[in-house]
């Protein structure tokens, strides 16, 4: 490993505006490090999320040191690389890509971030039953760190019942304390009325992807409501649930949480992920 300079990289879809770049740069410099961090945006290339894995390939020949993988591709991108860790194999599901010895290691720094997040944000949160929208690759870390944070009961809902029934057979062994089930978009009145909390793992709330993923009537006071969109770092779910008098958990810390764990393994330096979450307070700021 170079450990005076790194090039790293994003691949996904509208990944132009992200704040991953300069939080990156910027803790690189107070680390004394020198890091190039680049935007590989499929829309703006007009490549399909398939491409995925020639641009992997391409990014190793070009001595990238590694890659931050997002929506729609950290599924996609498991059929490129030469191995994966335990969490990512058993998630199915890559946002993080580290090039060492000629070889790509797949990791999956997203499910420790939300775990984190859900611990210091919600720390009284009821983890009985929760629902959880989206089966993708976000959806699959937030359900394996409910899981791996003690929830009882989770209830997985995407609009493609495969998806979702294939993870939750997946994560379902893994912990057999708990009861992981697939839940149908034509329940959701029911599933919400008797949750505990709620999850979004979709994009819907994203700037490019503007709306809420329910109807806000069927958010309750007493469900808590989590959303790992950041920016907007209010999303129009977020902003109706407070409304509703819900507990809301937002997804700016866990996009820094996960960011501070991805930049030690391209780096080997140790991150400061309080001074990450400043920076990116003043990122956010700046919008």
């Amino acid at each position: 490993m170079n450990t005076t300079s790194s090039l790293v990289g994003l691949i996904g879809t509208g990944v132009g505006p992200s704040l991953t770049p300069p939080m990156h740069e910027r803790e690189a410099a107070e680390l004394g490090h020198r890091m190039i961090y680049r935007t590989i945006d499929l829309a703006e290339l007009d490549l399909p999320p398939e491409a995925v894995g020639d641009l992997v390939s391409s990014a190793r020949h070009l001595g990238f040191n590694g890659l931050n993988i997002t929506h729609p591709c950290k599924q996609l991108v498991l059929s490129a690389l030469d191995g994966l860790t335990p969490e990512a194999a058993t998630l199915g599901a890559v946002n993080t890509v580290v090039f060492r010895s000629g070889t790509a290691v797949g990791h999956n720094t997203d499910w420790s971030a939300f775990a984190r997040c859900l611990e210091r944000g919600l720390p009284d949160a009821s983890l009985g039953r929760v629902v959880v929208l989206g089966a993708g690759g976000a959806g699959a870390a937030v359900v394996y760190a409910l899981l791996a944070s003690g929830a009882r009961e989770v209830t997985v809902v995407d609009t493609r019942t495969d998806r979702s029934g294939e993870l939750v057979e997946r994560l379902g062994g893994h912990f057999p304390e708990a009861h992981c089930r697939v839940g149908r978009t034509s329940e959701l009145d029911g599933l919400l009325a008797a949750a505990d909390g709620m999850v979004n793992a979709t994009p819907t709330g994203m700037a490019h992807h503007p709306g809420t993923p329910v109807p806000a009537a069927l958010l309750q006071a007493s469900t808590w409501v989590a959303d790992i969109v950041y920016r907007p770092l209010r999303t129009e779910l977020l902003r109706q649930a407070a409304e509703r008098g819900c507990p809301t958990l937002g997804g700016g810390e866990m996009a820094v949480f996960q960011a501070s764990e991805a930049f030690g393994l391209f780096t080997g330096l140790a991150a400061d992920s309080g001074r990450m979450l400043a920076h990116f307070r003043t990122l956010l700021a700046r919008d």
